[in-house]
């Protein structure tokens, strides 16, 4: 028994041994331990100390635990940044080189200028490019004292060429790296990507666009960044999604905000997004998700492009409060609503137009002209043997001259005094009008015109004492009137002048006459009384005070030929206005220049253009493309129209030569390139204008694209057939050699896309690779 108990107390002993030995943290693990093994068993109340340990713990753990901050990863595309260093390294080098105004520099300069000065200017394109270029002068402090007179003229001290020629250099430079994004998201190998960079890097046409004061490349660039954004989009869901629409939209707006030709990009992207939206149809059930899916889509696309444009044009008319050389292209109301324009010359002009006022009436729509008389009488017999009234002409002339006088005179008086009070002229009158040089009235009869067979002719009545009776009363028809007792208020009225005897409005016909018109604008009485070419308002407005009529002829002639009042235009007013005038002269463009040339020229490069010529030796600078690029660009719409003919038809004979992810990345590319180069060029054989090389460069930039697909596809076709795989080595170093050629090409003409390099004659001829180009060579003595 004594033994039992002295064995029990050495155990003891041995586990007190063990316990005393047991560290801090091991006791704290037996004790958690412990507690967590009474909770799986025992009735859920707290064990004894159980709170205080657990506070006591959770202190712990905020000692040790790191403190956490927030962090933005920002992932940085190497490839993206190699080719956007390399590419301002070839845009900005010497951008300052030549100091000379350059081709369009001339245009822009001058527009730059304008918009120093706030004078208000017209041009048949947006002005957003313009207002860029106006921002970087505004920013090298460029004060808008340089003429810009001529192609050729040097540039002062005053102007900072560098920073003038920085924003289209800046987008030139982006456009590179934005062609790499732009492929990464449609094409198959990232080197096809990169291909597509490096051939929109080397192209010497590219390269010329971006060194000059020329908008081409903030067009594009713009362009293509928005179908990125459009593209992106549509992969995405939810608020990424609706983000890249929205950025896409706004650059959208800013492309056609440029140049009218961007609207060819955004009619591009509208496509892709219904083409998405259709897509949908099956794939969405609930008709309501689909309809509220197209609608946000479409709202997008529609309002902020919108929105872009509408504000680009609030920004330009406010910029250009005064009144400048191009005043006359706009209607009279308008001149006169600028600083300086038509009221400030004559204030105190009668506002009601009444009998014995002199006037001139200006064709308010389209060509500014003014109804115009003299004393030239129609030929007996017209070219195609047709009889005339041979009576006093009677045109539409685009100069102020003394000859665009008219008195308006109540047919019942006699008198052409004013009397007082003035006895004023309301809708629905009806009047006659006295040329003012001649005294001859204002008459239209049963005679075809001269050019406008189907209308009838105006004239100015001569008595021949012949049966053609004069046919001279003018039912005043005033169309914005406010009531039915409006009167004929001098520039604010527009009116039609309805002959009593026909029911005929007086009409700009839009024709020239032959040069026994002296080609002055054809003036005829239409049927078409509703015609927007009908429509007329008085310019000038005097009364007449003598009765002489040699007096009056000398009021007439030493009158100022200038309006009224300054009326108040609303920003929609002008900005409508301006939408017509814009369309209307597009058409007036010069025609005829010696580097013009045709669309189907353009994808062969038949012509350059010489931008510049050195005044002292024969450095120059041309617009002309990477000869080996442009060709094989050129060879690549028709491969890939051939493939997509082939793919089409063997589709409908069963048989599936790609699979299902090649096939849909083969007809995403032809969707966005091929189709994009089709819409950027073909509208270009239906415009009655001048045309230059630079107005293929957006369907160029696809073309280029479309190439480095082609490639692309056509190296995955010889990978994934086993008896082919061997070749595709083959190619890639073709390719290789191919791009060689590229770069030596792009360097050898370089010389003509700087300017600053002095050739001699052979190396002109050394770079007339082509007959039909202009290379302009001063031969040395």
């Amino acid at each position: 028994m004594a033994n039992e108990i002295s064995l029990k107390q050495r155990k003891n002993s041995k586990k007190s041994n063990e316990v005393s030995k047991l560290s801090e943290a091991d006791l704290a693990d037996s004790i958690n331990s412990s507690i967590i093994a009474k909770r799986e068993v025992g009735d859920g109340a707290a064990a004894e100390n159980e709170v205080e340990y657990d506070k006591n713990t959770d202190h712990k753990d905020e000692l040790e635990k790191p403190i956490r901050s927030i962090y933005f990863r920002i992932e940085i595309d190497v490839v993206f940044l190699l080719l956007l260093l390399l590419a301002l390294a070839t845009r900005l080098y010497k951008l300052e080189e030549p100091n000379y105004i350059v081709f369009d520099e001339l245009h822009y300069g001058r527009y730059v200028t304008l918009y120093t000065k706030g004078i208000f200017f017209f041009d048949a394109h947006p002005p957003l490019g313009k207002q860029l270029l106006y921002l970087a002068g505004q920013w090298a402090g460029y004060n808008g004292n340089f003429t810009f007179d001529r192609i050729g003229s040097p540039y002062s001290d005053s102007v900072p060429i560098r920073a003038l020629r920085l924003i289209p250099a800046v987008c030139g430079s982006l456009l590179v790296p934005v062609t790499y994004q732009l492929m990464l998201e449609i094409c198959t190998y990232q080197f096809t990507a990169i291909l597509a960079a490096a051939l929109v890097l080397f192209e010497n046409c590219f390269l010329a666009q971006s060194r000059f004061m020329l908008l081409e490349s903030i067009q594009i660039l713009f362009g293509l960044w928005g179908l990125l954004c459009i593209i992106k989009s549509s992969r995405k869901t939810g608020a990424a999604s609706v983000i890249w629409l929205c950025v896409g939209a706004f650059s959208l707006g800013c492309c056609f905000s440029v140049k009218y030709s961007g609207l060819y990009t955004y009619y591009l992207a509208t496509f892709l997004v219904g083409r998405q939206m259709w897509q949908l149809i099956g794939k969405i059930k609930s008709m309501l998700k689909l309809f509220l899916s197209c609608l946000w889509r479409f709202l997008i696309l529609i309002c902020i492009p919108l929105a872009v444009y509408i504000s680009v044009f609030y920004a330009h008319l406010n910029m250009l409060p005064k009144a400048g050389p191009h005043d006359s292209v706009m209607t009279s109301a308008f001149q006169a609503s600028l600083q300086g324009g038509l009221a400030s010359i004559t204030r105190g002009q009668p506002l009601h137009v009444s009998h014995g006022s002199q006037i001139t009436l200006r064709h308010s729509h389209g060509r500014t002209c003014w109804l115009h008389s003299h004393a030239h009488v129609y030929p007996v017999r017209y070219a195609d043997g047709r009889g005339s009234s041979h009576q006093q002409q009677v045109t539409c002339y685009s100069f102020k001259d003394v000859n665009n006088w008219w008195i308006v005179k109540r047919p019942e008086q006699s008198s052409l005094a004013v009397s007082q009070p003035p006895d004023v002229i309301r809708h629905g009158d009806v009047v006659q009008l006295l040329h003012g040089i001649t005294s001859r009235a204002l008459n239209s009869h049963d005679v075809a015109a001269p050019v406008s067979p189907q209308s009838q002719e105006v004239s100015c009545y001569i008595d021949y004492n012949v049966s053609m009776q004069a046919q001279n009363l003018w039912r005043v028809d005033i169309v914005n009137r406010e009531s039915e007792e409006s009167t004929w208020d001098s520039i604010r009225s527009l009116v039609r002048l309805v002959h009593v005897d026909s029911g005929s409005a007086l009409r700009f016909s839009g024709r020239q006459l032959p040069s026994w018109g002296f080609h002055q604008h054809e003036v005829v009485a239409d049927k078409a009384i509703s015609h927007q070419d009908t429509l007329w308002n008085v310019e000038e407005h005097r009364f007449t005070k003598a009765e002489d009529r040699r007096e009056r002829e000398r009021e007439l002639v030493t009158a100022e030929m200038i309006p009224t009042t300054t009326p108040r235009l609303s920003f929609w007013d002008k900005f409508l206005e301006l939408q017509y005038k814009m369309i209307t002269h597009a058409p007036d463009a010069p025609v005829g220049h010696m580097f013009a040339s045709e669309p189907a020229e353009w994808p062969l490069l038949v012509r350059s253009i010489a931008y510049w010529l050195s005044p002292d030796s024969n450095a120059q600078v041309h617009l002309i493309g990477n000869l080996v690029t442009w060709y094989a660009g050129t060879i690549s719409v028709l491969f890939y129209g051939v493939l997509l003919a082939m793919y089409a038809i063997r589709e409908r004979r069963a048989y599936q030569d790609l699979s299902p992810r090649a096939s849909h990345k083969f007809y995403e590319s032809g969707y966005i390139l091929f189709l994009g180069y089709w819409l950027h060029y073909l509208p270009y054989f239906f415009m009655d204008r001048t045309l230059f090389l630079h107005h293929y460069l957006p369907a160029y930039i696809f073309k280029i694209l479309l190439l480095s697909y082609v490639i692309d596809h056509v190296y995955y076709i010889l990978g994934a057939r086993e008896n082919t795989k061997s070749f595709s080595h083959i190619f890639i170093l073709c390719v290789i050699i191919w791009l060689s050629y590229v770069m030596i090409a792009f360097k050898k003409f370089s010389v003509l896309s700087y300017g600053n390099t002095d050739l001699t004659e052979n190396d002109l001829l050394n770079l007339r690779w082509k007959d039909t180009w202009d290379f302009i060579i001063h031969k040395k003595t």
